[in-house]
C-alpha cells in the first residue's frame, strides 16, 4: 500500500526515490535560506513547521497530526486518541539541559506525530533545541546507525544509552554548513534513504 501523495506515484520504490530527492532539496534550502532560524524551538508547532517544509511538495499531510495508529515491529506509537494531549505535554517539557532535551526528543519519538518522515524532521528539531539552549549540535557522522537505532528502540524504557551516544557526538560547530549537510545525509541513511547526497542536489 503506497502512501497517498501529491505526485500520484503508485510505486513505493519510485515514491521513496522522489521523496528523498525533493525533501533533501528542501532540507538544504531550509539551511541556506536562513528559514531554519524562523522555526519555533522545542514545540510541536516548530516540529510541524519543519515537517511541512521538508515534505510539503510530496504529501498533503505534511505538518499535520496523523489520524491513524502506527506501530513499528512490536512497538505501538502514541494512540491517535491521546496524541493531541501528548503533543501539548511534550511542547511544555523543559529543555534547559542536555538531559531534558534528550528526554523531550525521546517523548516526541514515542508520539510519532506524522504518517511518515518523523525521524528526519525530529532530528532537525532536536539539533535546534541543542543549538539554542547549549550552543551545541550533534555531529551525526559520529553516530553509528545500528547503535543509534537500537538505543532509540530501548529509549522508551531507558534513555541512558541514547543520552550517552548523542552526548559523545556533540560539537560546537553549530553553524557549520558542511556538518549540517552531511548530517542530513546521515539522518536519511538511518531511515534507508541513500540514493542522493544533499550537496549534489
Amino acid at each position: 500500500m503506497v502512501l497517498g501523495n501529491k505526485l500520484h506515484i503508485t510505486s513505493q520504490v519510485e515514491l521513496n526515490r522522489v521523496e528523498e530527492k525533493l525533501s533533501k532539496q528542501k532540507a538544504k534550502q531550509l539551511f541556506e535560506s536562513g528559514d531554519i532560524t524562523q522555526m519555533e524551538v522545542g514545540t510541536f508547532a516548530g516540529l510541524a513547521a519543519i515537517h511541512s517544509y521538508l515534505f510539503g511538495e510530496v504529501y498533503d499531510f505534511a505538518g499535520q497530526v496523523r489520524d491513524v495508529n502506527l506501530a513499528k515491529g512490536n512497538f505501538r506509537f502514541a494512540p491517535v486518541m491521546y496524541l493531541q494531549q501528548s503533543l501539548a505535554h511534550i511542547s511544555a517539557m523543559p529543555q534547559q539541559s542536555f538531559d531534558q532535551i534528550i528526554e523531550k526528543y525521546v517523548e516526541m519519538n514515542v508520539a510519532h506525530p506524522f504518517r511518515e518522515g518523523n525521524g528526519r524532521a525530529t532530528r532537525i528539531w532536536l539539533d535546534l533545541m541543542l543549538k539554542k539552549e547549549l550552543q551545541r549540535v550533534i555531529d551525526w557522522n559520529a553516530v553509528d546507525k545500528a547503535e543509534y537505532l537500537s538505543a532509540m528502540e530501548r529509549s522508551v524504557v531507558k534513555d541512558l544509552e541514547i543520552k550517552h551516544l548523542l552526548k559523545s557526538a556533540l560539537t560546537d560547530q553549530i553553524n557549520d554548513r558542511a556538518l549540517y549537510m552531511k548530517g542530513i545525509d546521515v539522518s536519511y541513511y538511518y531511515e534507508g534513504y541513500s540514493e542522493y547526497k544533499v550537496e549534489d542536489l
